[in-house]
């Protein structure tokens, strides 16, 4: 879930994907606070959420009882009265942040730092005013602001708080008037860590280096002083001395509002701006546009989550980056083909939506996503991915060639997915699928010819191009909101494989006889006029016979859409493939009743499995006898 205050309307929670075609208004919620809110709680156990509005409006909000709790510090009301007759001073954003060393512990900050480990039925101040503290510009709506009278337009209040991942009671506190503390003892002592000759400003983020305590990056906006030049600092001692790092952002209107590290590769750097995303790879000493599919808009702030880069923008959406392993290891070892570890993918399976659907939330795509890198175009070559199970049993190949021979009608296959192939970067789903089933020519079945999906564990996924291999490894895990265990997986497992396999050897059992039955067709119009051959023909004749009605009992060849089903009935293979459908679910116990469903068409199929070789072993055998000893040529020619 992702959560964040939307402006002129409420804080949410929100899926980030789902178990149907995309995110809609079902899969949101309301939570602690208002349209300005920051919000705190345990990413691992969001059941009790701290969230903000302005005035210094603070909630707790419980997702059990789905109820909120006030617990302001100071509950005065802020309509109307002028800030410097205020006991605390607040932000329109006032920070709310829950400690990483203890979830329980919230901190919350006006012009000072609160502290609160009873869910706010208590606080405690833990510094001193941390602003400028100008009575002046604390008139009546914030003095130089313009007077709302919502009370969140005040000056002099604190606009970023963070504690360091690394060391519990170190926290940085950075004013929308341009001033950045530090305390490295829960509050008693803070110290004034201003890079020198910062201006009025607004210190709009913070981000303490996940790779080393006493690495810093300070983001300031001067935008209300209209100065839209991007201010982004860096500090390795604690704040004793600041580095501008802003090497390639530029433009009109590209002031920073965030910075994020990358928690896996210390010096990967994430700016969001107010037009967009930079990505740095050195540190910051050179930054370069990261666009991709963002819209132009203000990117208001960045998180890693699971792996991923969650933006939250203003008006156009919250975005999400899936898995940022490639940029991780970018650039590839030695400019060789290179196959990325993607992240551990959930057995999730929702689908995705590959056009914009108004009021539809884009799912990430069912599988494991996994990049990999080129050293030059595959076009005239082929791309092979291979994906193999823990057995190093071959599951699922993909090319960058299409099937020569490929072809579809309505109810047949689907069109095979090919691989990028030109030089560089490329991102490529594996849907957890095995191989695709083969259909026969020109049948509608009411069915998915889509291999069944595989379950959790690991797999082994191998690019080869060119005499050159790369392999790695993914895991797939099981969806932690479905109860089931291992052995309900493999058991899915071994039905699954059952049903897939008597599938594919009916479809080719029907080709096979098709194309016998097509020979013998083709004999009864060459040798029609041969009077020493009509023993020949009438066995022939009889045999087709015997293959069509055969064929007609595994499969139907009148049905053209699935409404013809109510004058051509289903037959066995759509059977099979229904029960596919049916058992190929994310809850993976397989019912009694599909057992013995599959047991009767299992029967079914192994009575026709015995006529097939039947009609190969007799008949077919006795027509060859009979061609050879009529002395009849190979190759005929027609009159």
């Amino acid at each position: 879930n992702v959560y964040g205050g939307q402006q002129d309307n409420s804080a949410i929670a929100i899926a980030s994907r789902t178990n149907d075609a995309g995110i809609d208004w079902k899969d949101w919620y309301s939570v602690a606070g208002c349209e300005s809110a920051f919000l705190a709680f345990d990413p691992d156990n969001p059941e009790v959420v701290f969230g903000g509005c302005y005035q210094g409006i603070i909630e707790k909000w419980v997702k059990a009882s789905r109820e909120g709790k006030s617990i302001k510090e100071y509950p005065e009301l802020g309509l109307s009265i002028a800030p410097k007759d205020f006991k605390f001073r607040y932000n329109w954003n006032a920070p709310i942040i829950s400690s990483p060393h203890d979830r329980n512990t919230i901190y919350h900050a006006g012009n000072v730092v609160f502290k609160t480990r009873d869910g706010g039925n208590s606080w405690t101040v833990v510094s001193p005013d941390l602003t400028r503290n100008e009575k002046d510009k604390q008139g009546p709506g914030g003095g130089p602001y313009t007077n709302e009278a919502a009370g969140g337009e005040n000056y002099n209040t604190l606009m970023a708080l963070v504690e360091s991942p690394h060391e519990e009671g170190v926290l940085w506190a950075g004013s929308d008037d341009g001033l950045l503390h530090l305390t490295r003892d829960g509050g008693q002592n803070w110290t004034n860590v201003t890079p020198p000759n910062l201006p009025e400003s607004i210190i709009n983020s913070i981000e303490v280096s996940p790779h080393d305590p006493a690495t810093a990056y300070v983001v300031v906006m001067r935008y209300k002083f209209m100065d839209l030049k991007p201010y982004i600092f860096k500090t390795t001692d604690y704040g004793a001395t600041w580095t501008k790092i802003v090497n390639g952002i530029s433009g009109d209107h590209t002031f920073a509002r965030v910075v994020r590290e990358d928690p896996k590769r210390k010096g990967l750097l994430y700016a969001g701006t107010e037009t967009g995303m930079y990505i740095s790879f050195d540190d910051g000493l050179n930054w370069q546009p990261f666009q991709l599919n963002l819209p132009v808009v203000a990117i208001n702030d960045l998180t890693i989550r699971q792996n991923d880069l969650v933006a939250a923008t203003a008006g156009r959406s919250f975005w999400i980056l899936d898995d940022l392993s490639s940029l991780q290891n970018y650039p590839a070892t030695g400019g060789q083909l290179t196959i990325f570890e993607p992240k551990d993918t959930y057995l999730i399976l929702g689908g995705s939506v590959n056009r914009p659907v108004p009021g539809l939330g884009k799912n990430p795509k069912q599988g494991v996503t996994l990049d990999y890198y080129l050293p030059q175009d595959a076009d005239t070559l082929e791309l092979k991915l291979e994906v193999l199970d823990a057995n190093n049993t071959l599951l699922r190949t993909y090319s960058n060639k299409k099937p020569k021979d490929f072809k579809t009608w309505p109810g047949g296959p689907s069109k095979p997915e090919v691989l990028p192939d030109k030089k560089g970067y490329h991102r490529f789903t594996w849907n957890f699928r095995r191989e695709s089933l083969p259909a026969v020519d020109n049948v509608f079945v009411y069915g998915n010819y889509g291999g069944a999906r595989g379950g959790p564990g690991e797999y082994t996924l191998r690019l080869s191009l060119n005499g050159s291999t790369s392999e790695t490894q993914a895991k797939v895990l099981p969806n932690p909101k479905v109860n089931a265990t291992m052995d309900h997986f493999k058991d899915q497992q071994t039905v699954l494989l059952q049903i897939e396999n008597s599938i594919r050897d009916i479809h080719e059992a029907v080709n096979q006889m098709r194309s016998a039955k097509k020979q013998l067709q083709e004999y009864s119009k060459l040798l029609k006029d041969n009077e020493t051959a009509q023993p020949l023909l009438e066995l022939g004749d009889s045999l087709v016979t015997r293959i069509t009605t055969w064929e007609e009992n595994l499969i139907q060849p009148k049905q053209k859409t699935f409404q013809d089903v109510i004058n051509f009935n289903n037959k066995l293979n759509a059977q099979l493939m229904h029960l596919k459908g049916y058992v190929d679910t994310a809850e993976p116990r397989v019912t009694q009743g599909a057992k013995e469903r599959l047991r009767d068409l299992l029967t079914e199929w192994n009575a026709f499995k015995r006529e097939r070789d039947q009609m190969i072993n007799n008949e077919m055998t006795s027509f060859n006898t009979l061609y050879k000893s009529l002395g009849l040529p190979a190759i005929i020619m027609e009159e």
